[in-house]
């Protein structure tokens, strides 16, 4: 007969105890893999397998679209767990050693809870993802099929809660927080080798479509090349065959009164049906209707508007309908994949790099844009062209001669026109480099 080793436990007893402790640590320790897995799945991988027939990976992927439930079950299974095993140490060990054991199995529960059920199943979720998720997809989905209903409430307690004390998250938040997440792994990829600049820049900008505006990216309205529509059509066919722009906007009177849009396409057209006369085409009558869009829409938005209206070329108007710029198809796809260049492009207007190093600019050209041709990464934030930049971090508009230092680059006002900055001499940290070691 076995004989017992305290007023409470036999031998027997005490053994299974530590059996049954040992199970409930196991327990606690998948428990939470899972609910770590189904948290921060490797989603790209998983659908790679499912496509290629592995059906553990399908049934992963099935998880994921209820995963708030499985994440719930998994920590109502790890909760019990881990109780259990606090209570499975303390009882025998007071029941041997008294108070002392007690405080002894309470140390003892902790270490072995953090470093068996948390510290090592989190670390083999971030080495091993994909084989983790294969592993435990379906112990993760039996439970939420036991504990649906106890997850159901559970959530139905806890939502009320959170909202009383306004911690329910807005879908806006979320998304900002996933376009985030997305920036740091691409940014890591880059660091580690596996992602290359170029691939780099174009997954990034692809993100900033949804928070950049079109006033952000738009040719100014005094880089823009426009035709007088009350001009002779020789005169018209004259300017039309020296720009290198297949679309060009027709004005009446003043240059905010733009009343078409001329598509160089119609025009050559007109010329065949009239056999070359010049003088027997309507210009105007060949124009398009022109599309205004107002300056503060999102890129991701226009280029949608773009597609939809199967149309490359819009007018920007601010909020009191005056004329601010042009926008096209073009200028959207140069915030991806960079420049596009043709041997019909232009050089950029308004930018002009001097044999010394340093750069004129005139006040109207954008930050995006002087960042693209010099290599430049002057903020954009606060202002959309150079003039803007200068006129924000010195809180005033400066005089002709004034000079300033931002961001390690030297600003000099060259020319000033009533309130508005004309040029700017702007000498990049290289050049500054170069000239004091001169």
């Amino acid at each position: 007969m076995t004989q017992p080793v305290s007023p409470l436990f036999s031998m027997m007893e005490l053994s299974t105890i530590g059996v049954l402790s040992l199970v409930w640590l196991i327990g606690a320790a998948v428990a939470n893999a899972g609910g770590a897995i189904i948290a921060d799945p490797p989603r790209s991988r998983l659908q790679a397998l499912d496509k290629d027939g592995n059906r553990a990976a399908g049934h992963v992927l099935r998880l994921l679209k209820t995963a708030d439930a499985t994440i719930t079950s998994t920590l109502i299974i790890k909760s019990v767990c881990q109780c259990a095993f606090v209570a499975s140490l303390i009882l025998p060990f007071y029941a041997v050693l008294g108070i002392r054991g007690a405080a002894a199995a309470t140390a003892l529960s902790a270490a072995s809870l953090f470093v068996f059920s948390e510290a090592i199943p989190r670390a083999l979720v971030r080495q091993y993802p994909e084989q983790m998720a294969l592993a435990l997809g379906t112990i993760a989905g039996l439970v939420r099929f036991v504990l649906r209903p106890v997850a159901v409430i559970s959530e139905r307690l806890v939502q009320p809660m959170m909202r009383a004390f306004g911690l329910v998250r807005q879908g806006k938040i979320e998304e900002e927080e996933a376009h985030a997440e997305i920036r740091e792994a691409i940014d890591l990829h880059h660091e580690q080798g596996s992602v290359e600049a170029s691939d780099r820049h174009m997954l990034g900008g692809i993100l900033d479509l949804k928070e950049l505006r079109i006033a952000d990216v738009m040719i100014h309205r005094a880089n823009m090349i426009m035709l007088d529509a009350d001009q002779p059509a020789d005169r018209l066919l004259e300017r039309i065959i020296m720009q290198p722009y297949t679309r060009l906007p027709l004005y009446r009177g003043e240059q905010d009164n733009i009343v078409g849009i001329l598509n160089t396409k119609d025009i050559l057209r007109a010329l065949a049906r009239a056999r070359g006369n010049v003088a027997g085409i309507n210009i105007l009558a060949l124009a398009a209707r022109p599309w205004f869009v107002p300056e503060t829409t999102l890129l991701a938005d226009q280029l949608r508007a773009f597609l939809q209206r199967r149309s490359h070329f819009a007018l920007v108007v601010d909020e009191y309908g005056v004329l601010q710029g042009l926008i096209t198809l073009e200028d959207i796809l140069e915030e991806i994949v960079g420049e596009i260049r043709d041997e019909h492009d232009l050089p950029i207007s308004g930018v002009r790099p001097q044999a010394d190093g340093t750069t004129q600019v005139d006040g109207w050209v954008t930050i995006r844009e002087l960042n693209r041709a010099q290599g430049w990464s002057l903020p954009d934030e606060h202002a959309t062209t150079i003039a803007g930049l200068v006129i924000h971090e010195s809180q005033s508009i400066p005089e002709a001669g004034q000079i300033f230092s931002y961001y390690g680059f030297k600003f000099e006002i060259l020319k000033r026109h009533r309130h508005q900055i004309i040029a700017i001499r702007i000498t990049p940290p290289a050049a500054m480099t170069g000239q004091q070691a001169a």
